[in-house]
């Protein structure tokens, strides 16, 4: 059994910075790509930014791209997610997501591809 756990998230005001951590644990468990995804009251999961360990490659959504950074270490299966220049919109609850098996780079920002997810953690930026 693979175990996916969130951590750092809370209140920030708008402008301001913070970093998710998540760690994926499992007697045999060695991920392929993990991700951070988020989804908003009323709204869709969505992708936000993923690192595929083997191409040592990321990707970021678009609204994402220059404010935060994804980093982490295959070994560990740990992942993290520095966020900074935050703003109200940015306000979810973040997933953290693991995939075992290779997948295309179309499937990256996919929900549907990922194999492990963690219970999630709240983001609240204020204005």
């Amino acid at each position: 059994q693979v175990r996916v756990v969130e951590s750092g998230g809370g209140l920030v005001q708008a402008g301001g910075s913070l970093r998710l951590s998540c760690a994926a644990s499992g007697r045999t468990f060695s991920s392929f790509a993990m991700a951070w995804f988020r989804q908003a009251p009323g709204k869709e999961r969505e992708f936000v930014a993923a690192i595929t360990w083997m191409l040592a490659s990321t990707r970021y959504a678009e609204f994402v791209k220059g404010r935060f950074a994804i980093s982490g270490d295959d070994a560990e299966n740990t992942l993290y997610l520095q966020m900074n220049s935050l703003k109200p919109e940015d306000t979810a609850v973040y997933y953290c997501a693991a995939r075992d098996d290779y997948f295309s780079s179309s499937d990256v920002p996919e929900p549907e591809r990922y194999d492990y997810w963690g219970q999630g953690i709240q983001v609240t930026v204020s204005s």
